[in-house]
């Protein structure tokens, strides 16, 4: 682990604990941490500026007030992260658009694919049950590990693996059709 990443771990694992201690103002600084990665997962799900800065707000307000409920201060980002999605899902169901691409997200450099052919797979994406876009994009868009993502949906490390595997296989089949 890099020396930056130790201090980041240690800063923000110290405003966690002010933030249980009733710190508002460390809870805003711990938010302001995270704000970016909460607003690339809102808006893969959202593909849209305002929705994703609306699902970082209803994020941040669901934490600060079930920040109680927070067992394990170590797995902060793990917790915000399952508030986040739920609350995606949770406005998906009240109507708002439900989609997945993100063009801001950092990745690694891929062969050129036409805009036909990413567009045709975040259509086949969209077309996935909850649990298997979940895993996809936690696993793919986020860069989480197994572990994590288990945690994050509160299901077994094994069933994260099947969704995986069953969803690349959907994938596939999908765009083979096409």
């Amino acid at each position: 682990m890099k020396v930056t990443d130790l201090m980041t771990k240690a800063v923000s694992m110290e405003l966690i604990g002010r933030t249980l201690k009733g710190d508002r103002e460390a809870f805003g600084d711990l938010i302001v941490m995270h704000q970016e990665y909460l607003y690339k997962l809102a808006y893969i799900y959202t593909k849209n500026e305002q929705d994703a800065l609306d699902a970082v707000q209803e994020c941040a307000m669901r934490a600060m007030v079930s920040m109680d409920k927070l067992r394990n201060p170590q797995y902060f980002k793990t917790w915000i992260t399952r508030i986040m999605i739920n609350s995606i899902y949770q406005a998906k169901k009240k109507g708002r658009d439900d989609a997945l691409f993100c063009e801001c997200m950092e990745a690694a450099p891929e062969p050129p694919v036409s805009i036909e052919e990413k567009a045709d797979l975040y259509d086949a994406i969209d077309l996935l049950p909850p649990a298997y876009k979940t895993v996809v994009i936690l696993q793919y868009f986020q860069g989480m590990k197994i572990n994590d993502i288990a945690q994050v949906m509160d299901i077994p490390a094994g069933s994260v693996k099947a969704y995986l595997f069953r969803a690349k296989a959907a994938l596939k089949n999908q765009l083979d059709r096409d």
